[in-house]
């Protein structure tokens, strides 16, 4: 059972190579009442808005790690302190804490990206958002599909031949349309400046019966669409809704607290890169106060559409971001462990843990809470741009 308060340290919460890593970040300081731009280095914060008023501007640098490594910045002291007063429950309003590390960035989202994840939303679309159909259901399509699919390139000749195969059996879904056809699903996840960070609460809206954790990697991209980092992400999805049409999809998908994204952005530079990326391995520990423990993993190496070209289906001549853009890129970690009855799969509790981990990336912790119990949204671009000018930032 999870402890009743969450605990961030600097040890799990920081990637494993650490120093030698690149990291930016966000924090609220109540001393200028608003948020400021952090590099970490050797477990310590320093204060960089004086030259990046946002996380934005540092993105757009011709070479955003470099940048960041020769501006000095304000030191604020240990990362642990601030650390300690990050999670919800235990904060402390006076002293700083973390904040998810984008700010003016559209946030984007790509589905339907791994044949897993594709699959389940097959299920989820012919159960018609029930959970007490999908066993049999699950059945009947990975007996179908499951074995034809892995090898495929979206967009293919033998993908365009898998189509027919499927459609003449009368199983074409929307969800295989994008999950192997040429155009990629690319949504918008929440609006800039709604994702919360580590230790803040997620949230589920408490009409959901049927919702999941989804974990994923989430790229840091320019205006011009150059890639410059990464960190990791919780596209948190209500199942029982997208299932009853896809039509519901950003009901399902944008809530309040509903888009976590942190610890850290790793900046790209000599020892990090999208290679790196393209080979990460990500964990999901989820710990419920019933005694309930799901873990499971997902591997970049299994993805069906490169990082890359989803970035380019994002941000093109027919798609500008002039702020940038951050893109969740998928997930093949689908939960299907059943938590209630049998069949029934996995749903959130109110009160479970979410922890997301890969080690390039360091981890993301947060805890689950219906919507409405979540801290609201009240803080967006135009309040920045206002305490900015009061701090003669911009």
């Amino acid at each position: 059972m999870p402890p009743d308060g969450l605990t961030l340290k600097a040890a799990t919460t920081l990637p494993a190579d650490a120093a030698r890593a690149t990291l930016v970040g966000r924090i609220w300081r109540p001393d200028a009442d608003g948020p400021s731009v952090v590099a970490i280095r050797a477990g310590e914060v320093f204060d960089v808005s004086a030259r990046f008023a946002t996380v934005r501007d540092l993105c757009e640098a011709k070479d955003p790690a470099l940048s960041l490594s020769r501006t000095a910045g304000e030191a604020l002291g240990p990362l642990q302190a601030i650390l300690e007063n990050t999670p919800q429950d235990a904060r402390d309003p006076s002293r700083p804490w973390l904040l998810a590390p984008i700010d003016l960035q559209a946030i984007k989202a790509a589905g339907v990206t791994f044949v897993a994840s594709m699959l389940e939303r097959v299920i989820e679309e012919r159960a018609k958002g029930d959970p007490d159909a999908a066993l049999s259901i699950r059945a009947e399509v990975s007996s179908l599909i499951g074995g034809d699919l892995r090898g495929l390139k979206p967009g293919s000749a033998e993908a365009a031949r898998v189509k027919a195969v499927l459609q003449a059996r009368g199983v074409w879904s929307q969800y295989l349309e994008v999950g192997i056809g040429p155009d990629a699903e690319i949504f918008t996840k929440a609006q800039p400046m709604a994702a919360v960070g580590p230790g803040a609460d997620i949230g589920v809206r408490p009409d959901s019966t049927w919702n999941n954790p989804e974990p994923e990697i989430v790229l840091a991209c320019s205006s011009d669409g150059r890639i410059v980092g990464a960190t990791l992400g919780n596209d948190v999805n209500l199942r029982d809704f997208e299932g009853r049409s896809a039509l519901l999809l950003s009901k399902a998908k944008d809530n309040n607290a509903s888009c976590a994204i942190g610890p850290f952005l790793r900046l790209f530079d000599g020892g990090f890169g999208l290679g790196d990326v393209r080979r990460a391995v990500i964990s999901l520990r989820v710990e419920g106060r019933d005694g309930f423990v799901l873990d499971g993993e997902s591997s970049l190496s299994e993805i069906s559409r490169d990082p890359a070209d989803l970035v380019g289906q994002a941000i093109n001549a027919h798609h500008q971001y002039p702020d940038g853009a951050v893109l969740f890129l998928g997930t093949m970690f689908a939960p299907v462990k059943d938590r209630r009855e049998a069949g029934q799969g996995f749903t959130h509790y109110v009160g479970d843990v979410v922890t997301i981990s890969c080690p390039s990336l360091g981890s993301l912790m947060n805890r689950v809470r219906h919507t409405h119990d979540c801290a609201p949204w009240t803080y967006g671009p135009s309040h920045l741009m206002r305490n900015l000018a009061r701090r003669g930032l911009v």
